[in-house]
């Protein structure tokens, strides 16, 4: 069997990007069961309600949805427990000491395998205000309009 290289996308958060405002971000791995594998492979899995945060020196992912295996057994896996993140240990403790400054959290952005193995992207985020939502909305829409009009130019200047 041919082993995997590159990078499939299972799962995003896009939610996550207009919540917060994003700090630093992580690669890490997970702790994961062979049923919960397979249902990543069908590409089922939802991290919007999930968060992330560190408990006795060890990083911890809760609240992220892998449905059951449909042709799992009695060895299937409960679709919301708490999975455990891989990472270095000097990371853990750089993580730990951000997230105890008030206002700062852990997050998931997207779930994926990177050759071959799930892989979780993490961010060291803090919680937008609604004004912070409108202004990044308002420079969204700014940024698409100004595109449009480039790309309109630029059609009239070859025809």
């Amino acid at each position: 069997m041919a082993k995997e290289t590159g990078k499939k996308l299972i799962a995003q958060n896009k939610k996550a990007r207009h919540e917060y405002t994003i700090l630093d971000t992580y690669e890490c791995g997970l702790v994961l069961t062979g049923t919960e594998v397979k249902s990543l492979r069908e590409g089922r899995a939802n991290l919007v309600d999930g968060y992330a945060y560190v408990q006795g020196h060890e990083a911890w992912i809760d609240n992220i949805f892998i449905p059951e295996y449909t042709q799992g057994t009695w060895t299937n896996h409960s679709a919301r427990r708490k999975r455990k993140l891989l990472l270095h240990r000097m990371e853990i403790h750089k993580i730990e000491a951000k997230t105890k400054e008030t206002g700062h959290t852990l997050v998931p952005l997207s779930l994926y395998f990177k050759d071959g193995r799930v892989k979780l992207e993490l961010a060291l985020a803090v919680g937008k205000k609604l004004h912070d939502k409108r202004q990044t909305l308002r420079e969204k829409q700014d940024r698409r309009e100004t595109d449009r009009a480039v790309a309109a130019v630029r059609r009239r200047q070859q025809g």
